[in-house]
């Protein structure tokens, strides 16, 4: 009796191992495309927090004390990272911007804040869509660089969204904290 009652538990402790174990995920390898679009996304987590924690009456703040003549503002800032998303992700896209992007700028008739991080917020969605695109086949074919005449590729395009967005993000903060503003990523 002992020895069935000690099998019985040894093959229910099995059972509901196997159980546990077909429960959970398989770890799949990560997708090139949802690579690149974590990365994506961990910038733009940063990028639009820190664009809408700036008040609208300081998006034409510019810094003035030291080295910085002739710089963005706050505003250009964020509308130059949006224009260039849409830029990179019609090229990873081989296809027109969706929208009027107004060159590296951004559109002139955008100016206030909740038009400016609308525009950003579209160009993320869009630059989402571009990177979803790419896969294992196409990430190194070549592409036509957007800023010039030279070959790219998916993989670089891609990469250069988070690149970029994260070289600006770093003015950013510097204009944040220029006007007491804690980054919302360092609160």
């Amino acid at each position: 009796m002992k020895k069935l009652l000690t099998v019985g538990v040894c093959v229910l402790l099995l059972s509901l191992a196997a159980i546990a174990q077909s429960a959970k995920p398989k770890d799949e390898p990560k997708s090139v495309a949802r690579v690149l679009d974590g990365s994506a996304i961990a910038m733009e987590h940063e990028f639009v927090s820190a664009a809408e924690a700036m008040p609208e009456d300081k998006y034409g703040f510019a810094p003035t004390s030291g080295e910085f003549k002739g710089v963005r503002t706050f505003a250009q800032q964020v509308k130059h990272v949006a224009a260039v998303n849409y830029i990179l992700g019609a090229s990873i896209l081989q296809e027109k911007p969706p929208v009027d992007v107004g060159g590296e700028s951004g559109p002139d008739s955008i100016t206030t804040k909740a038009d400016i991080v609308k525009f950003l917020k579209a160009s993320f969605e869009y630059a989402h869509k571009a990177i979803g695109s790419i896969n294992e086949k196409n990430f190194l074919e070549p592409v036509k660089w957007p800023f010039g005449d030279r070959p790219s590729s998916r993989l670089e395009l891609a990469g250069i969204v988070t690149a970029h967005g994260f070289d600006h993000y770093g003015q950013m903060v510097v204009y944040l904290r220029s006007n007491g503003i804690v980054p919302p990523a360092s609160r």
